[in-house]
This record gives structure tokens, C-alpha cells and sequence, in this order.
């Protein structure tokens, strides 16, 4: 599923306009984005929980030359699945 289908199931499942659907979403996308920059967590109760993790600095390696790369240190985002999500898909 694309970002255009999932605003069509939203409009659909929520009795609004696609351009509302989209708007919503696009909404839902930066508040998540905002609190994860600012290194903070958003828990959707039996979805799952998104937040940020720490990666190391490390040496890394050219597939293509063998020569050896330092990687920097960075932040990635995770998603953990709630019990719920777990359950709905076993």
C-alpha cells in the first residue's frame, strides 16, 4: 500500500474528503517526525510505538574496493509493534 492508497482507505473507512485524508495524514506524518527529532517517542496504544536510536561510529567496508570507510555515528528511527499488531498478524 502507497500513501495515496492508504488516504483513499482513510476517506473511505472516515466518511471524509481524500483532500481531508491526505491532510490528516500529512499531519500525523510531521507531528511524528517533530517529536522523533527532538528525541522523543510517540506510542499509539496496541499499534506499536515509534522512537529513535543510537547508532555507533564504526568501520565499514567498500563492497566494490575492499578499502576500509569510517561510518559516522547517527540517529535511526524504530518501530516497535504493540501486542495488538503482533496478535492480528499471527
Amino acid at each position: 500500500m502507497n500513501k495515496a492508497e492508504l488516504i483513499e482507505h482513510i476517506a473511505a473507512k472516515s466518511d471524509i474528503s481524500k483532500a481531508a485524508a491526505g491532510r490528516a495524514l500529512s499531519s500525523m506524518i510531521e507531528a511524528v517526525t517533530k517529536t522523533l527529532k527532538k528525541g522523543g517517542t510517540v506510542s499509539l496504544v496496541g499499534f506499536g510505538s515509534f522512537g529513535v536510536t543510537k547508532r555507533k561510529a564504526r568501520i565499514g567496508r567498500n563492497p566494490k574496493t575492499g578499502a576500509a570507510l569510517k561510518i559516522k555515528a547517527a540517529k535511526a528511527p524504530r518501530f516497535r509493534p504493540g501486542k495488538a499488531l503482533k496478535d492480528a498478524l499471527n
